[in-house]
């Protein structure tokens, strides 16, 4: 299976072409990219095969070599930070339970639900 990079891709008109490895240019169409991938970066690394299309080579069956960084990933805070922000959650997790246990909405609840989003950005990056 031949492997290149992108060398440009455009996801609103759908196509864009690799380098290969042997350094030959090989055309990508959007419906050979996997079913998770919307776009691709200048410079991805992929493995894919080859047909001949009517204008030259096109790329089928395209497959990432290496997984995509995640910037949200490198942005989240280290687990050893969270540990004292999930204790007071959960802090006022309780605090909240009991008012809910008396037939009311917690006072702060805007505040927890600020929290509540900052903490599930931080686990799902």
């Amino acid at each position: 299976m031949p492997t290149g990079k992108v060398k440009w891709f455009d996801a609103d008109k759908g196509f864009g072409f690799i380098t290969g490895d042997d350094g030959g240019e090989v055309f990508l169409h959007a419906s050979a990219l996997p079913e998770s991938t919307t776009t691709l970066r200048a410079g991805t690394k992929l493995d894919y095969s080859i047909a001949d299309g009517r204008r030259g080579p096109q790329a089928m069956f395209v497959e990432l070599a290496e997984p995509i960084p995640s910037v949200s990933r490198n942005l989240r805070r280290k687990p050893t930070e969270m540990v004292p922000i999930v204790e007071d959650l959960i802090r006022m997790l309780d605090a909240s339970s009991n008012q809910l246990r008396r037939g009311r909405y917690p006072e702060h609840g805007h505040k927890l639900a600020q929290v509540l989003r900052a903490v599930a950005n931080d686990f799902d990056a």
